[in-house]
């Protein structure tokens, strides 16, 4: 079995929110899965992968989905990765950041929490 099982999400950096909904879903089309005050999930047709619109992330980053974030860290370190952040919680379950040896970032998430519930208009209501 691989470690890396698939994309959950590819984050993408937004100077405010609404400016970022009105171009990835209004003018391109994408449907709004989820939002928080400074993050909002978007629907990737064909594909269970995520294009996460952000105020509040570091950059563009890719996070590639595990099932679990120690057992990921472990081995992705024995194989000759640097860990650089975590592992740390989140809402839906844990993230850590990994370099490859070639300096590639790699951001591990798990589900171990579950997934983001929602209300009207996409609001996150909990966790399920």
């Amino acid at each position: 079995m691989t470690v890396l099982r698939a994309v959950d999400c590819v984050h993408l950096v937004v100077t405010d929110l609404e400016s970022g909904l009105a171009f990835y879903r209004d003018r391109l089309g994408h449907e709004l899965i989820w939002r928080t005050g400074d993050a909002a999930g978007l629907r990737l047709p064909d594909t269970g992968t995520e294009l996460v619109l952000s105020v509040a992330h570091d950059g563009p980053a890719v996070d590639l989905l595990v099932e679990s974030v120690p057992a990921a860290v472990a081995e992705l370190t024995a194989a000759g990765a640097t860990l650089l952040a975590g592992p740390f919680d989140i809402p839906v379950g844990s993230v850590a950041v990994l370099a490859d040896p070639f300096g590639n970032r790699l951001s591990v998430l798990d589900l171990s929490k579950g997934r983001y519930t929602t209300g009207d208009g996409g609001t996150v209501t909990g966790v399920a």
